[in-house]
């Protein structure tokens, strides 16, 4: 089982970036789908953006598609949000997850996996 420190967020003005990233410590990373979701005030977690565990296959919110990269580095243990043109709407506490050997399409599930702490992202207009 891995444990997830999620770090990089902040305040940036709109149309600014931000990279986020998810330090994973423990064994197996690469088997782990990876995930990011967020949660804004008064609102549910949803789905951001999640790669595949066996690599290469990603998948994105319609939400954040061309703006945002999901990416990750197991050699590293690592996993990365490069967060681009970001809208106000965009503010909210970024978890990452951990999803053991799981296929792309359960990545959006936020009912299951291993979540990090958070780290908050927040855009001004």
């Amino acid at each position: 089982q891995v444990q997830l420190v999620e770090s990089g967020g902040g305040l940036v003005q709109a149309g600014g970036s931000l990279r986020l990233s998810c330090a994973a410590s423990g064994r197996s990373f690469s088997t782990y789908t990876m995930g990011w979701f967020r949660q804004a005030p008064g609102k549910e977690r949803e789905f951001v953006a999640a790669i595949a565990w066996s690599g290469g296959i990603t998948n994105y919110a319609d939400s954040v598609k061309g703006r945002f990269g999901i990416s990750r580095d197991n050699a590293k243990n690592m996993m990365y949000l490069q967060m681009n043109s970001l809208k106000p709407e965009d503010t909210a506490v970024y978890y990452c997850n951990a999803k053991l050997l799981a296929p792309i399409q359960a990545a959006t599930n936020g009912l299951l996996g291993l979540w990090g702490q958070g780290t908050q992202v927040t855009v001004s207009s």
